[in-house]
């Protein structure tokens, strides 16, 4: 019975501290943000009296919202539990840049965007051409609760496999660059991903490489070679888009480079990405690439291994891997993606780098 009592008394002292709070700011005609700490208080509530009844206490509903509806911005965000003051002096004196790319699942994006959400980075969502209007929507209204995170200024109808994937990427990489937040490294996320590190893990991470860029690669197995060997095209259709090959033999590389075959996720420093949306060589290699296949898996490792290029790893092979993939096509094997029992991913803050199935 004393431990219930304890839980009453720090519930009520935390919901008048919440109201002194509201008070001493002169935010009474904020009562959305008031509402939402009360929501809180009364969670808080909930799993007090859970526990004295010596029960594991579960979330009645999910603590993320996966919508606004019809909330304000400040609402949702203490709500959802957003991180919105920088936590340290590290990660405020390096800041990252992310790209997210996607086409679906706005509950998973939003799981995604809230988990690596900091309000000292920048981020900016590339939406494929072909996603719905509602999706489309969705995700505007969501981001323009940030005055961080926007719609990249391009939008491609993406087709799997194919150059539109990649161009993807470098739309929102044009835009971060013209960003006036200083970040350090550019990291490319798609709407699978979902992080298993902390934004000071990463950077920590990040800072080991000493302004070199991360992508991981290796000269092409026997099974990559010909997605640079013949000419593919993308068939763009309203459903089941596809790359198709054909029996056409490429032209050599431009300016006599290696084609590597790595990850399509990397992180990059801010010189490099100036090289890539710069430099003639870069510019070439993404010309001869439009009619390949998974261009994204040979562009950025291929650039990155030249010698005297802004922060290259000519020898890298997969060091700095940053991706745990679960393909979907091997679920057999690995088991597939499920939520264990009693998790409240929406709580996390544990996660970060990447899970992802695609």
């Amino acid at each position: 019975m004393g431990s219930w009592k304890h839980c009453l008394f720090s519930v009520s002292l935390i919901t008048a501290l919440v109201f002194v709070f509201v008070y001493n700011n002169q935010l009474w005609e904020k009562k959305s943000l008031l509402r939402a700490s009360l929501f809180n208080a009364s969670l808080l509530a909930e799993s007090c009296h859970q526990i004295v009844k010596g029960k594991v206490f579960y979330l009645t509903e999910n603590a993320l919202k996966t919508t606004l509806r019809g909330s304000s911005c400040s609402e949702y965000m203490s709500q959802s539990h957003y991180i919105t003051e920088t936590l340290s002096e590290e990660e405020a004196g390096f800041p990252l840049a992310y790209s997210v790319t996607i086409h679906k699942d706005f509950g998973t994006f939003e799981r995604l965007f809230r988990a690596i959400y900091m309000p000292q980075n920048v981020y900016c969502v590339h939406v494929d051409g072909k996603a719905t209007a509602a999706f489309k929507d969705a995700v505007e209204q969501l981001l323009s609760c940030f005055p961080n995170a926007f719609l990249a200024s391009r939008m491609e109808p993406v087709v799997y496999g194919g150059i539109s994937r990649l161009q993807a990427d470098l739309n929102c990489l044009r835009d971060l660059v013209a960003s006036a937040v200083p970040w350090k490294y550019a990291i490319n996320t798609c709407g699978q991903d979902f992080p298993l590190k902390t934004n000071k893990e990463i950077i920590q991470y990040l800072k080991g490489f000493k302004g070199k860029n991360i992508t991981p690669g290796v000269l092409p197995p026997d099974h990559a070679i010909g997605r640079t060997k013949y000419v593919h095209q993308e068939i763009l259709r309203t459903k089941n888009s596809f790359v198709l090959k054909t029996a056409k033999l490429k032209t050599p590389p431009p300016h006599n480079m290696t084609i590597y075959f790595g990850t399509a996720y990397v992180a990059l420093t801010r010189e490099f990405a100036n090289f890539i949306l710069q430099d003639q060589q870069s510019l070439d290699l993404l010309s001869w690439s439009k009619d390949t296949y998974s261009p994204d898996e040979h562009f950025w490792v291929t650039l990155n291994r030249i010698p005297g290029v802004p922060g290259s790893m000519p020898n890298a092979s997969w060091t700095g891997n940053l991706r745990a993939v679960k393909w979907i096509d091997m679920e057999d094997k690995h088991g597939g993606c499920h939520e264990e029992k009693g998790t409240d991913i929406s709580r996390s803050r544990t996660l970060h780098i990447k899970s992802a199935s695609q």
